[in-house]
């Protein structure tokens, strides 16, 4: 497959009510158009990036219907590493370093995408025009118009698409966010979240000669170049705005996704972030601390929805003992740990109800994916959904970044009257890559 370039129109793209299909996807799509036409067939897969992808590729290995056909990794070293790894569970797979070569097979149903957040949109629309239902990891986009992009190709293309926001599909956390929206705590209008950890500095980065194993170029693929440093690759891109979305989009797309799913809201109408990188001075550009709060408004005389997003990177705070995510109803709250249990508790802060625990990992949400691609059904985070959680991070950040709050009209899908922020909706490309629907 050669180098593809092409665009499409934004106000265009929102005119053709693409983003109002995401939003309301209708069952009969799935049923008609999606499912495989020989569903009693195992799936062929590949995966890209043997990073995060190799929970993927344990997963088709160990799934139903389905066999792993390649793996792809643009550094050599690490693709020897994780084919000695499938090879020795019984796979037999192929490896390769340019994912266009697996898009090329006619014979090939599913491609999931485990790589930098850069490549999460090019390579999921590539991937569509080929034919082939996608999983992508999250956040699934690098930037909002990208977002709004893959939803479109998935769209035209007919594919099965689901993002990697695993607790959608999580049975503890199902049963919570059931009891919940069944009224256990009265009528629920806040969300809390939280991220703490213990990372390090990186260092400031130096100018080396790139490693004899790494395609770099292929590496950087739609993202303009750069040059090489010793601390990027392969998990340092993460705090650098040019490949990645900090840790909002890292871990804060969890639990933003899981609060917005148990508050049943969906664009939020006002967003802020305000932080800094205040545990370290190296490379890294997003902040290590901070508080993101997202507005929902109501609908007629209802006083809306909100979540605040609290992020600790370099300080565990583990006396704080913070949960996942705790919802606000008018009778109590609900907390969700980082697994899958949950506990009620009543305004005077007794336990009244608790379950869940234990969680089904990668396969279990991978196995939804699959089932889907051969029953018809919408997935438990499928990619239009799964962006309206994304967006969220890319609106934050686009706040952090100009230091101010962000207004963003729900219906419109458009940020409001700020053409500083409207300019961060999307990104250059390195000529050649243009993602394209």
């Amino acid at each position: 497959m050669s180098d593809q370039t092409f665009s499409v129109d934004r106000r265009q793209f929102l005119q053709s009510s693409t983003l109002a299909a995401a939003a309301t996807l209708a069952p009969a799509l799935f049923n008609n158009v999606s499912a495989q036409e020989s569903p009693s067939e195992v799936l062929n897969a590949g995966v890209i990036g043997t990073g995060r992808g190799m929970a993927h590729a344990n997963a088709v290995i160990n799934g139903k219907g389905v066999k792993l056909n390649y793996v792809c990794d643009v550094d050599q070293k690490r693709l020897d590493i994780a084919m000695k790894t499938v090879t020795d569970k019984g796979a037999k797979a192929q490896g390769i370093t340019d994912f266009r070569r697996m898009l090329d097979d006619p014979k090939l149903d599913v491609v999931f995408i485990a790589t930098c957040n850069h490549w999460h949109a090019p390579a999921t629309i590539l991937a569509c025009s080929a034919g082939k239902h996608v999983y992508v990891e999250k956040p699934g986009s690098h930037n909002a118009r990208e977002g709004e992009l893959m939803v479109a190709a998935a769209r035209k293309h007919k594919r099965v698409v689901q993002m990697g926001n695993q607790r959608r599909t999580w049975a503890g956390l199902r049963e919570g966010i059931a009891k919940m929206k069944e009224g256990l705590i009265g009528h629920v209008h806040y969300a809390r979240c939280w991220y703490d950890a213990n990372r390090t500095t990186i260092g400031t980065g130096k100018p080396v000669p790139v490693p004899e194993t790494l395609d770099y170029s292929m590496w950087q693929g739609p993202a303009p170049e750069r040059p090489y440093l010793d601390n990027l690759v392969h998990y340092n891109w993460h705090w650098r705005w040019h490949w990645g979305g900090g840790e909002l989009a890292n871990n804060g797309i969890h639990s933003l996704d899981v609060a917005r799913w148990g508050l049943g809201v969906e664009y939020p109408s006002q967003v802020s972030f305000l932080g800094g990188r205040y545990h370290f001075t190296d490379d890294q550009e997003t902040p290590d601390t901070g508080a993101a709060v997202f507005h929902f408004a109501g609908e007629g005389n209802s006083p809306g929805k909100g979540i605040t997003w609290d992020v600790s990177s370099c300080h565990p705070r583990r006396d704080e003992k913070n949960s996942f995510v705790v919802f606000y109803g008018d009778n109590g709250s609900m907390h969700l740990d980082g697994g899958s249990g949950y506990k009620f508790y009543d305004l005077k802060g007794t336990e009244i109800a608790k379950g869940g625990g234990g969680h089904g990992g990668e396969q279990d949400h991978i196995q939804n994916f699959l089932d889907c691609i051969k029953n018809g059904e919408i997935p438990n985070s499928e990619i239009g959904e799964g962006q309206k959680s994304t967006l969220l991070c890319h609106l934050g950040n686009i706040s952090y970044k100009l230091g101010r709050m962000v207004k963003f009209d729900p219906a419109t899908k458009q940020i409001v009257g700020d053409n500083d922020a409207t300019a961060l909706w999307g990104r250059e490309y390195r000529k050649g890559w243009e993602p394209v629907v």
